[in-house]
């Protein structure tokens, strides 16, 4: 079992920065990927952005070169720096994780609204 813990969500302006944070304990050992998706009102839960153990990244098209995604192994810790925050941006973020067994975890989600 793995438990996941997020942080720093919040309110933001338009065109400013957050960085949250997702602290795995438990089996944390066994993680491989972890990620992080959204959801935003009446959509449908979307990946944002995931890295894998070694350190290589994938992110979706609309945050690509605003958003960077990065992990502290040491820490069992990943980390999602948001910058030049759009309104669309807004939603419910959750960190997820993989596990050498194929199962994944989710966490409870963080709250990020962008106000214009």
């Amino acid at each position: 079992q793995v438990q996941l813990v997020e942080s720093g969500g919040g309110l933001v302006q338009a065109g400013g920065s957050r960085r949250l944070s997702c602290a795995a304990s438990g089996s944390s050992f066994s993680i491989n990927t972890m990620g992080w998706y959204r959801q935003a009102p009446g959509k449908q839960r979307e990946l944002v952005a995931f890295i894998t153990r070694g350190g290589s990244t994938n992110y979706a098209d609309s945050v690509k070169g605003r958003f960077t995604i990065s992990r502290d192994n040491a820490k069992n810790t990943v980390y999602l720096q948001m910058n030049s925050l759009k309104p669309e941006d807004t939603a419910v973020y959750y960190c997820a994780v993989w596990v050498v067994t194929g199962h994944n975890y989710w966490g409870q989600g963080t709250q990020v609204t962008v106000s214009s």
